[in-house]
């Protein structure tokens, strides 16, 4: 991907949407929206990490009520010509071809690698990125219960019931549940403890990438792995309102005020 002379790569994640209850988390949907407003003056491509929303499910003809304004705005945005990539979190598993074919973005359940290439100065990054859940060592209960949620028969299962019940539901344990939501304390482990640091050492074993970019921790969090490769959480946008930037030769988190 080129990064053309001026723009810059955007990365924000966890925002949940629709925590605790949609009246509740509409001023932080607001403001969300007043940064991709912001933001798409000189956006060479946004990449949003997952939990956008608190829960979404998308049945065969229904998806979730609200987040029209977020909804409106990445379509505008993505209609311009400016890509926007999305990755599926924690909350937001069950997403089935509606960013794909209503807002043309496309979707990953994965983490990707990307080169980013900086046309003036002909320089070369390259970025390992995803959401982060279910990655590196321990959260074992979270990563059965992901199997779980992600197999046809319990997808199958939960869309046979009526979408009003099945929401109502899905949204209880979605705010509750700790293990469904894989968050544990928002707590600094330390830079030797953190697991999607101890994670992106173990890729960097396996090939070199410049950059590890996660959400997932709510955590805004830089830590050098080795002398060229470093990993990033983006934190989130309840407590901190911070994002990445990538101007194709530098990455930094700052804070929306």
């Amino acid at each position: 991907m080129s990064i053309p002379n001026g723009k810059k790569i955007y990365f924000a994640s966890d925002n949940h949407l629709g925590a605790p209850t949609a009246e509740a988390s509409r001023p932080r949907e607001k403001k969300f929206v007043a940064w991709l407003d912001e933001i798409k003056t000189d956006a060479a491509a946004i990449f949003l990490l997952g939990d956008l929303f608190d829960f979404w499910f998308e049945y065969r003809t229904v998806v979730p009520k609200g987040f029209t304004r977020t909804l409106g705005k990445l379509a505008e945005i993505s209609d311009s010509g400016i890509p926007v990539h999305y990755f599926v979190g924690n909350h937001d598993l069950w997403m089935n071809g509606y960013f794909e074919e209503e807002l043309g973005i496309p979707v990953y359940h994965k983490p990707q690698e990307f080169t980013f290439e900086m046309v003036a100065e002909r320089s070369r990054s390259t970025f390992f990125i995803g959401h982060g859940d279910g990655l590196g060592p321990g959260d074992k209960g979270y990563k059965r219960m992901k199997k779980v949620f992600l197999s046809p028969f319990f997808k199958g299962l939960f869309r046979w019931g009526h979408p009003d019940i099945g929401m109502r539901i899905a949204q209880y344990f979605s705010v509750k549940n700790k293990l469904i939501s894989g968050d544990d304390d928002a707590t600094f482990l330390g830079e030797e403890n953190e697991w999607l640091a101890i994670y992106s050492r173990k890729k960097l074993e396996e090939k070199h990438r410049d950059y590890f970019v996660f959400g997932h921790r709510h955590l805004p969090l830089e830590i050098q792995l080795n002398k060229q490769s470093k990993y990033i959480n983006l934190g989130d946008w309840i407590q901190y309102y911070t994002y990445g930037i990538f101007d194709g030769s530098t990455f930094i988190l700052e804070k929306f005020q």
